[in-house]
């Protein structure tokens, strides 16, 4: 059985993603790792911090964005698709680059490769998500936020990147340029596993997340919206009242020990029990969605109603 991670970059270096620990997370159990590589801008460090790691199972493939052509988020699922197709394996372990896997899910993921490599009904696994806020200590559990995301695929060429690169779906049929098309598309069956993804997207620098917002949406927005969207928004970024967010008391992946240690921002973070943002809302701390999560977690154990579900669970 061969398993091979990957993934996509451009000008990643800059804005503050641990790539590099992503990558060395899954490197026990893969293969190789195939990183669809965008040509960066000028000073882009992303292509010689991947180097220096020295790592033969690395493969780097040189890509070009074309944003007209793929718009609306979608250049992500594009890209994601040339690493993807460039893999051997049968089973494709997929992180974006501020996703991380703690070690204690390592065998977790072989065995269930393992398990279900013959099963050709299982298209895919599905992985809990674990989404910090702000520091390494604190969590977001929200009704807005997904809790479970497709993060391993079998390798198959109808099994594609779907809408803006955060799934995958099975298609029937494919123009070559629409990944949100969802009636020549479907659900993949998966298997939820008990294994968690880190995701680290809203631990930084109060000063780099807003830059790091403007440069993703410009990938969704043309520069009007993009500047109508950012204008009334403060930099640096507010992440609001910590007191709201839940406590992570276990075990960070020790690939990301020396990443955390650049950790110095935690002056700026506000825990005044009190404390309210200047700026307008993020969508889950809006009424309905703390309303929603409250339902979920006190009363139906966590349970999410009406939540994102792009698969079908295998029972």
């Amino acid at each position: 059985m061969k398993i091979s991670g990957f993934t996509f970059m451009r000008n990643t270096a800059g804005l503050y993603y641990p790539f590099r620990e992503s990558i060395q997370s899954v490197l026990p159990i893969v293969d190789e790792f195939i990183v669809a590589l965008g040509q960066g801008d000028d000073g882009d460090a992303t292509e010689a911090m991947l180097l220096e790691m020295h790592e033969p199972k690395i493969t780097l493939l040189k890509t070009e964005w074309d944003t007209s052509r793929f718009s609306g988020g979608t250049v992500y699922a594009q890209q994601t698709d040339l690493a993807r197709e460039a893999c051997s394996g049968h089973w494709l372990l997929y992180l974006q680059s501020d996703e991380v896997i703690h070690e204690q899910y390592l065998n977790t993921i072989t065995n269930v490769c393992s398990q279900y490599l013959e099963d050709e009904h299982t298209e895919g696994f599905l992985f809990r998500y674990r989404h910090f806020w702000g520091d390494y200590r604190h969590c977001v559990v929200s009704h807005a936020w997904y809790p479970s995301e497709i993060r391993i695929i079998r390798n198959r060429p109808d099994i594609r990147s779907f809408a803006d690169a955060q799934s995958f779906r099975a298609f029937t049929a494919f123009n070559g340029v629409n990944y949100r098309d969802l009636k020549n598309s479907r659900h993949l069956r998966v298997r939820r596993i008990p294994a968690e993804v880190y995701h680290y997207g809203w631990v930084r620098p109060p000063s780099m997340m807003k830059r790091k917002s403007v440069v993703m949406d410009g990938y969704y927005h043309n520069p009007e919206e993009v500047q109508r969207r950012h204008a009334d928004k403060p930099e640096p970024f507010d992440y609001g009242n910590m007191c709201d967010y839940s406590l992570f008391e276990g075990t960070h992946p020790r690939v990301m020990e020396g990443f955390m240690q650049k950790f110095d921002w935690g002056n700026t973070l506000h825990f005044e029990p009190d404390y309210k943002p200047s700026r307008p809302s993020l969508k889950h701390e809006r009424f309905k969605y703390r309303m929603l999560t409250a339902i979920e977690q006190k009363v139906l154990r966590g349970k999410q109603l009406f939540g994102y579900r792009n698969w079908k669970i295998i029972r």
